[in-house]
């Protein structure tokens, strides 16, 4: 009978702990945090072992973009032509929620993309507000809306023609320019046409690249503007107008317009740099802001492929937007050769000597770098993002024609971050094919991309760079690093040359200089002390690389636009 007792005990007892095991394995399973990751929300990675080289990831995307994919993308898309009406400080919340964001992400690390790789994440939250936070914006807003007073256009006393010279962002600048000078002049635009002749060969029309349209319409109240001459004036007279560089309102309305007395149709051979950055009536200037900002939009199929870019490089995190300007046109241009060949440097001198419109010809590459007027090297600026603090992971997408000396020139750089990106990555070749052999198609995607970007490095400050952190100002002061060419090779150089052994001195000095030069708020530069005539308009900070104080106003948190 006590051994019957003894094994009943023993069998609820073992019941029991069966119970109590499993209460306490299901008790786990509800503690613990499962993430089922949305496949539609994971980038689809793929390494071509036959076309990558270190650094380099391939996004392989199994279905091209037709017409009407790329239209279905406008309806996501953030108008980076039209300017952002934020509330005060709304680039530091918009900072906050995109931290929080990330912090969440690098929690939950989808299984087939490494954690090394995935996220550009520190884990000291001081550093990543050094690394990413946008500068304090202190309540400035776009304000380009006229005056009470400004009228409507007045009767056009005849038509200006426009022949556009430069690449993307020299033509934008002088399209907008011509906006103002047609205002000035009274004066109906026909659609400016695009430089077709100059280094880059581009057959792209005004229609290609931007949208035709809503140009037109968009400035209805300012100019009158036409798609092309009516028929039936080919009797008019007609003149070719070289208009003066860098000239103000008396030039143009007195000298300029003058000549409608006895022409009817005035063309104007060239449209880059004919308008003073300063000194010009408010209106005109919130005018060329407009026309910037507003009018000049990109294309359907530009922008919606630009947002698709943008899209792909934030599924990989935050990241910057290095508009590496090492290309073989930039190069031959400065003179600059520094870490190139013997016979790369001979074929730089050649062909800056055949180029006709280039008139400096003899150029010591040397002294050029010296006075920092030479682009960074990729070898360069992966030692002042080094420098900087970014880590090794970080996603950077290399705003840039053909780098010259191609894929090996890239080698230093993509030894220090292994995730270098480009349109080329990004988008298949089907993708892309629209706009290929279209240098200015192709710029306008990597503008997007930049603008967009949560930090822009300039390796050069050319009219991309100019173009883009104006925008950026414009758009919010977004964060915008530019670096301090002549001190960065003078102390890397110092590393070199064994004079500095401790890298992290050089590192933090280089720190240091950039404190101040991340794109805060501020009024644009004027002459450089001591210039004269032309010299002393071309050493002035361009006006559409900072629209402040014209077209920016420091704004009470209650008011509005």
């Amino acid at each position: 009978m006590r051994r019957r007792r003894k094994a009943v005990v023993l069998v609820v007892i073992r019941r029991m702990l069966i119970c109590a095991i499993c209460v306490m394995t299901l008790l786990g399973f509800l503690f613990v945090h499962i993430y089922v990751a949305p496949l539609n929300r994971l980038p689809r990675l793929h390494l071509n072992h036959h076309n990558t080289h270190r650094g380099d990831i391939i996004i392989n995307h199994n279905k091209s973009i037709s017409e009407q994919s790329l239209t279905k993308n406008l309806s996501r898309l953030e108008s980076i032509e039209t300017p952002l009406i934020s509330k005060p400080k709304q680039n530091e919340i918009q900072y906050q929620s995109l931290t929080s964001e990330h912090v969440k992400k690098s929690e939950l690390v989808p299984p087939h993309i490494s954690t090394s790789s995935k996220l550009n994440l520190t884990s000291k939250i001081t550093d990543f507000d050094k690394l990413w936070k946008p500068p304090p914006n202190r309540n400035f807003l776009p304000c380009v809306n006229p005056n009470h007073n400004y009228t409507s256009p007045m009767e056009s006393r005849g038509y200006l023609l426009v022949h556009t010279n430069g690449g993307l962002n020299q033509m934008r600048a002088g399209i907008c320019d011509m906006v103002a000078i047609a205002r000035i002049i009274n004066a109906t635009l026909v659609v400016p046409e695009l430089d077709k002749r100059s280094f880059w060969q581009d057959t792209s029309k005004f229609s290609d690249v931007f949208d035709e349209d809503h140009f037109i319409n968009a400035l209805s109240k300012d100019i009158r503007v036409i798609k092309k001459l009516p028929k039936g004036i080919d009797g008019l007279t007609k003149v070719v107008k070289h208009f003066k560089s860098y000239s103000g309102l008396s030039y143009y309305q007195n000298e300029i317009a003058s000549m409608w007395d006895e022409y009817k149709v005035i063309r104007a051979a060239k449209s880059d740099s004919r308008l003073a950055n300063n000194n010009l009536p408010p209106d005109i200037q919130k005018l060329r802001c407009r026309a910037c900002y507003e009018a000049l939009r990109f294309s359907t199929k530009i922008k919606a492929m630009g947002k698709l870019l943008v899209d792909r490089m934030r599924s990989y995190g935050l990241y910057i937007a290095l508009h590496l300007r090492f290309e073989k046109d930039m190069l031959a241009f400065s003179g600059c050769n520094h870490g190139l060949s013997a016979s790369e440097a001979a074929e730089l001198r050649k062909i800056r000597k055949n180029t006709a419109y280039w008139k400096v010809k003899d150029i010591d590459g040397r002294v050029q770098r010296l006075k920092g007027y030479c682009p960074l090297t990729p070898k360069e600026v992966g030692i002042l993002l080094t420098a900087l603090g970014y880590s090794s992971n970080t996603p950077i997408y290399i705003a840039a024609g053909e780098i010259y000396g191609g894929v090996s020139r890239l080698a230093t750089l993509g030894s220090r971050f292994s995730m270098l990106m480009s349109k080329e990555k990004l988008a298949t070749k089907e993708e892309l094919k629209p706009f290929m052999n279209h240098s200015t198609q192709m710029a306008a995607l990597d503008y997007i991309v930049s603008v967009e970007s949560d930090v822009f490095i300039p390796s050069y400050s050319g009219n991309m760079a100019r173009a883009v952190e104006g925008h950026r100002r414009y758009l919010g002061h977004r964060k915008t690093l530019s670096p301090d060419r002549k001190s960065i090779v003078r102390l890397i150089d110092k590393i070199e040359r064994g004079a500095e052994k401790d890298n992290r001195k050089v590192y933090e000095r280089i720190i240091e200089i950039h404190k101040t030069r991340q794109g805060s708020p501020r009024r644009r530069k004027g002459p450089v002390s001591g210039t004269k005539g032309l010299e002393r308009h071309r050493s002035e900070e361009s006006f559409y690389e900072n629209p402040l104080p014209d077209c920016l106003c420091q704004r009470d948190r209650s008011k509005t636009r």
